[in-house]
């Protein structure tokens, strides 16, 4: 699948290319990627950008850069994904540091999960949070989901899960 283009008053979300690496790379050598099993290598960096570039041809889904729509560089990531890494298919985000605070995860995690749930026609995400990370858990909440204390974690991580459940009009 080729990974589409999806808009908000206010973002741009695209397919990460290959100028995205240096900034993703710093953000995950930082402790700001505690929570992803940082901080990482450049090896281990690679590892994890290629993996989030190869899941929309393998599986029809994947990450996409948050770009502001005013312009620059990517801000941070969205992503539903799975394959053999996660027991469910996760919607999970990150931000570069400065960019916190102005509700720009909550708006491309929307926007995201409900591609997802319009396009793929799943009906439930999850999301792995991990539990010293209270700001990603805010966005869970504050997107409508709930602690799920029965949901399988990625490998033995102690990650919160929040389940995501599709609600309709």
């Amino acid at each position: 699948m080729i990974p589409p283009v999806l808009h908000t008053p206010r973002l741009r979300l695209r397919a990460p290319v290959i100028g995205d690496f240096p900034d993703y790379a710093a953000f995950l050598a930082s402790d700001r990627a505690g929570g992803m099993g940082g901080p990482l290598n450049i090896r281990m960096a690679w590892s994890y950008f290629t993996n989030d570039a190869a899941q929309w041809p393998l599986l029809g889904m994947g990450a996409l850069m948050i770009e502001l729509r005013a312009g620059g560089p990517a801000i941070g990531q969205v992503a539903v994904c799975h394959g053999p890494l996660f027991p469910e298919t996760e919607l999970g985000w990150f931000l570069y540091a400065g960019h916190e605070g102005k509700g720009y995860i909550h708006e491309a995690a929307t926007v995201m999960r409900d591609w997802a749930w319009d396009t793929l026609g799943l009906t439930t995400l999850v999301s792995y949070v991990d539990p010293a990370n209270h700001r990603s858990a805010r966005v869970a909440e504050r997107l409508g989901a709930v602690l799920d204390p029965d949901a399988a974690t990625p490998g033995n991580d102690p990650d919160l899960v929040y389940r995501h459940p599709r609600v309709t009009p």
